[in-house]
């Protein structure tokens, strides 16, 4: 038997036996069922810390963004699981019990209740199964939506920028549903803009299932898997240098983040936020502060400081002086048209009172040559005379007009 001949046995009986290791390998790998819920003591984590992974069947196929519920005694708090499928838990108690659950697919799985160990921590799984909703999905059917929980994840973020001194706000929300199946939340997602939001409005490209009256978002189920966009503008109008903007979600936000125009001056500061930082955009930069998960019905608030804001001071000189010359222009048409008024009726009066002169003049004339008899003369010249003493009252009443003195 030749070397060359010797060699091509030696590896063709490697290849055979990796081939057969490998095979049984993948036979032997655990059913993540088979763990799931079984608290694991580690020495990895710090101590009063619980890792909780998500798996759907498989150990390969991690559920990301998704709750996840621990109970400590009375208490129970919710994370949601990262990109690697875990949701930790830290600063619990020694010697507290504690139980860990998740709704996967419709089915509420549980851990085994343990106790947190005074050193080190706990990992556990928790595993639903691999085919749910794979019945329906194969008959080409559409499948059932099952209760369960959507949360806030993706890119969703609330972004506030400047028009002159007024703010805009853009809600980038992603309603993010992990599931393989669609998910109807127990209630419908609603929630009110904070106060004083001017003239909301529904963005393009946001989900049908929105709807918007007044300051009242309403987002109703089911939810398909992946994510959902609600979009939001509103504007608030100028209300000094700071501003506390509240908001109240009714779902859980994976991960907080709030977003500014930076301007010089400006700071923007949160309970929740964990960090703030700068970050460059196309036109401008940004402030941005994260912050972890913010549970449902936890208040937002975020303080701006430093706003850009212009004195209302000149403004209110500068309409009030216009109001001012208004009126002073309405008095001086209103003069002016009296005035015009009074000195036409002064013209009238002095020319009646020069018809009646003439006409009592004729009068004597007639009586002094016999033209008219007594009696006649008598009457005509009585109601000369008292024509004439009602145009003198008259004139008198006038007299005092300005830039005209007593008519002869």
């Amino acid at each position: 038997m030749t070397a060359r001949r010797v060699l091509g046995l030696l590896v063709g009986a490697l290849a055979v036996a990796l081939v057969i290791a490998t095979t049984t390998a993948w036979a032997q790998m655990p059913d993540a069922r088979q763990m799931s819920g079984i608290p694991m003591p580690v020495g990895d984590v710090q101590a009063g810390t619980v890792v909780v992974r998500l798996v759907r069947g498989a150990l390969t196929d991690n559920i990301v963004g998704h709750a996840v519920e621990l109970q400590v005694g009375n208490k129970t708090q919710s994370a949601i699981t990262n990109a690697s499928g875990h949701a930790q838990f830290d600063g619990l108690a020694p010697g507290a019990t504690a139980r860990a659950s998740a709704v996967i697919d419709g089915r509420r799985i549980e851990s085994q209740p343990f106790q947190v160990p005074s050193s080190g921590g706990i990992r556990l799984i928790l595993a639903g199964g691999a085919d749910s909703g794979g019945a329906a999905a194969a008959a080409g059917g559409p499948m059932a939506p099952i209760v369960g929980d959507a949360v806030l994840g993706g890119d969703s973020r609330i972004q506030i920028e400047f028009d002159d001194d007024a703010l805009t706000v853009f809600y980038i929300f992603d309603i993010v549903n992990a599931g393989a199946t669609p998910v109807s939340p127990k209630s419908e997602i609603a929630f009110e803009l904070p106060e004083g939001a001017q003239q909301p409005t529904l963005l393009e490209g946001s989900s049908t299932q929105a709807t918007l009256r007044g300051r009242l978002v309403s987002i109703a189920g089911p939810f398909a898997p992946g994510s959902t966009p609600v979009q939001i503008a509103f504007g608030l109008g100028p209300a000094g240098s700071d501003r506390v903007i509240t908001q109240v979600l009714p779902v859980t936000w994976a991960r907080v983040e709030v977003m500014v125009t930076r301007l010089p001056g400006l700071s923007m500061t949160s309970p929740q936020f964990a960090s703030t930082g700068e970050v460059p955009g196309d036109t401008h930069s940004f402030i941005v502060g994260t912050g972890a998960m913010l549970a449902p019905g936890t208040p937002l608030s975020v303080a701006l400081a430093g706003l850009p804001s212009r004195s209302r001071a000149g403004r209110s000189v500068a309409i009030a002086v216009a109001i001012l010359v208004l009126l002073a222009g309405v008095w001086g048409a209103a003069t002016s048209t009296a005035r015009t008024g009074d000195l036409a009726r002064r013209a009238e009066l002095g020319e009646r009172r020069g018809k009646l002169m003439a006409d009592l003049v004729r009068l004597e004339n007639q009586h002094r040559t016999g033209v008219i008899d007594p009696a006649r003369y008598a009457g005509r010249r009585g109601d000369l005379f008292d024509q004439l003493e009602r145009v003198y009252g008259e004139l008198d009443q006038s007299a005092g007009a300005p830039g005209e003195g007593p008519v002869a």
